[in-house]
């Protein structure tokens, strides 16, 4: 199955916690500190897989979790890093942010991405001995992985492509002028995902022709296939517009042509203002010589090139292949989609962020800043409170509250902590 679009989210590993650890050694007493950092989260990297041609990977599995670091241990040793989680993805997956819809890196080539960070390890207690404190009996916690939620577009990376009505011939097409072996049928929606077909000119001159399923009127509003596979002519350099010219099914091909440009400049103004190519097909068949001409001289008219081909019988398919390569060995290289994703302001836990409230004589003190603080606190050891109090004053979290009223005796509450305060 052709999958395109995906959901999923990401979850980089937390940092392991610090270790409260003490030298201990026959004969030798009042070791001192000796608890080792925690090892740092393991990352999720995006990487390229020039093997996947689809999304498919992604319909059952939705989250993707790196592991966490290792905590630390006694005689100074660190945890173990958690290791990095990578993800491949198809040539041309286009990532975004789910929340906002902006890309965040467009997965073109070879190179690798780090999509969510892991998280830093925290210190053992040998960081926070000083002459005064020699024995400090708390450590620093982990911090938390970085967590997204996204989605994946994968947008074929295609130097041309086949766009026009169903059953026109585009696939027959692709078919003699490449190896590709696309599914050929009397009716309509024969393609039901896209195909690509390399097709070569010359001895050293190639390029990559993609078959895009047929385009209806309303595509730009989700009728038909709708946008599912209009993101696919996104990186194409040149249209090739494939027009039924025979009148076997009554259509008028001035208006088949007016309504696919019509749909393209609805989807995307740019993607219509590309250059095109028109095809003329199923000559060779037409049975109104008068309408073949009149739309001839329109197109023309219109400033496109025009050539008159037959697809089943190849008849004036060198010609428009010829005529391709010519037009691509002018224009740019195929598109790449620039990142517009700005990362939420990450959360630094400052004192002021703190949400102070009061209820009488009760004073609750909530945020993260704290809540990670106390983490590293062991408040059954005197020291350990002595340093948490003394980081409270000098954030000055206590002179914020006696500016809000705090007296001694007052309760102050902070998560499930709660003391008597005294100034």
């Amino acid at each position: 199955m052709f999958v395109d679009k995906a959901e999923i989210s990401v979850k980089a590993g937390n940092g392991g916690n610090g270790a409260v650890s003490f030298h201990r050694e026959k004969y030798i007493s009042a070791g001192g500190p000796d608890g080792g950092d925690g090892g740092r989260g393991g990352n999720i990297i995006l990487s390229v897989d020039t093997n996947m041609s689809t999304l498919m990977d992604f319909r059952y599995k939705k989250k993707y979790v790196a592991p966490n670091g290792v905590d630390g241990s006694g005689k100074n040793k660190s945890g173990k890093d958690g290791k990095d989680l990578f993800i491949r993805v198809p040539d041309g997956t286009v990532i975004r942010d789910k929340e906002s819809g902006a890309i965040i890196v467009d997965m073109s080539g070879t190179q690798s991405f780090k999509l969510a960070r892991g998280g830093n390890g925290g210190w053992g207690n040998t960081h926070f001995a000083t002459p005064t404190r020699q024995a400090p009996r708390f450590s620093k916690a982990g911090l938390p992985g970085e967590e997204l939620s996204i989605i994946l577009e994968l947008k074929l990376l295609a130097d041309a492509g086949l766009i026009g009505f169903p059953n026109v011939g585009k696939s027959t097409l692709l078919s003699v002028v490449s190896k590709a072996t696309p599914k050929i049928a009397d009716y309509h929606f024969t393609t039901l995902f896209p195909n690509l077909g390399v097709v070569y000119v010359g001895d050293d001159n190639s390029f990559v022709l993609a078959d895009i399923p047929g385009i209806i009127e309303g595509a730009s509003d989700g009728a038909g296939l709708g946008h599912d596979f209009l993101r696919h002519i996104d990186r194409c350099r040149l249209f090739i517009h494939v027009v039924d010219v025979s009148g076997s099914e009554g259509r008028d091909p001035i208006a088949d042509f007016e309504t696919i440009k019509s749909e393209l400049s609805k989807y995307s103004p740019a993607v219509a203002a590309r250059q095109q190519l028109v095809a003329a097909n199923k000559c060779d068949i037409a049975y109104d010589e008068e309408l073949l001409e009149k739309f001839c001289e329109y197109v023309t008219k219109e400033g496109h090139k025009l050539f008159k081909i037959s697809a089943a019988t190849t008849k004036g398919v060198t010609e428009l292949v010829n005529a391709a390569a010519a037009e691509l060995s002018k224009l740019p290289p195929i598109k790449r989609f620039e990142p517009d994703y700005v990362p939420k302001q990450k959360m630094k836990g400052s004192p002021e962020d703190l949400v102070i409230e009061n209820f009488d004589d009760v004073w609750s003190v909530e945020g993260e800043w704290i809540e990670r603080l106390m983490q590293s606190v062991n408040f059954e050891d005197y020291e350990s409170r002595m340093f948490f109090n003394k980081v409270l004053r000098n954030a000055g979290v206590y002179k914020r509250l006696q500016d809000m009223g705090i007296k001694d005796g007052d309760t102050l509450s902070i998560y499930n902590l709660e003391f008597e305060y005294e100034s």
